[in-house]
């Protein structure tokens, strides 16, 4: 299961999936509340846990055992947070490039301070506080001039109280379960605070590879051959 990152949605995995496909792995890749097709929710009271029991439900209603549950930079949270509750129904934990939280964290807890601050600022500026609006694909590490035409047509903003709501842990993070962090290189200024604890995990496994933040899009191949490896 893949499960995407802030600003993106289902689409953004449109690359990977056939390539998974092709290996014989069974992919699916729900979308969170308020972005992507499901834009139209974006509301102010969405939290992380709003985001967790997305993919909870979405477990539960395709009645999903033996996952390799991937989760994309901001999906790391909610990645983690399922792994809390339903760790029975997961294999394998990969963190691709991704936001890592402990017990009574927010997301403004773990980026450089300057970055929170423009966030909240551009969040008032165009949405009375309530959502984040796109960055430029660069930004992703995007480059390519189809990719970065195709990035931009469909990102969406993203619910601003998702980074301020605090994730809840019962156990420690990543729960005991095996576990694949994947960086990118260069590196992702958002994530510098959970690549750094991630290096620390000696229970995990940790990996880099050479794309942009938005792997699947720019490194499709590399990346399928990584995740097949772990499935």
């Amino acid at each position: 299961m893949l499960v995407h990152g802030a600003w993106h949605g289902a689409w953004c995995w449109r690359k990977l999936v056939p390539l998974l496909v092709d290996e014989g792995l069974e992919v699916y890749t729900p979308t969170q509340t308020g972005v992507g097709e499901k834009a139209d929710l974006l509301s102010k009271d969405i939290s992380l846990e709003t985001f967790i029991q997305d993919i909870t439900d979405f477990l539960t209603e395709h009645d999903l055992h033996n996952v390799v549950l991937v989760g994309h930079s901001f999906a790391g949270i909610s990645i983690s947070g399922v792994a809390d509750r339903m760790p029975e129904r997961i294999r394998h934990l990969v963190y691709l490039d991704a936001l890592l939280l402990q017990n009574d964290q927010s997301v403004f807890d773990i980026i450089p301070p300057e970055m929170v601050q423009a966030r909240r600022a551009l969040a008032q500026q165009t949405s009375q506080g309530v959502s984040l609006p796109a960055p430029e694909p660069s930004v992703f590490g995007v480059t390519d001039a189809e990719d970065v035409q195709w990035v931009k047509s469909q990102c969406t903003a993203h619910p601003l109280s998702t980074y301020e709501s605090k994730m809840t842990l019962t156990h420690a993070l990543g729960n005991g379960l095996p576990a694949t962090y994947i960086a990118v290189t260069p590196h992702y200024l958002a994530t510098t605070a959970s690549r750094n604890y991630a290096k620390t995990r000696s229970d995990w496994q940790y990996l880099e590879m050479q794309a942009g933040h938005d792997a699947m899009v720019t490194s499709p191949e590399t990346l399928a051959r990584l995740l097949q490896e772990l499935a």
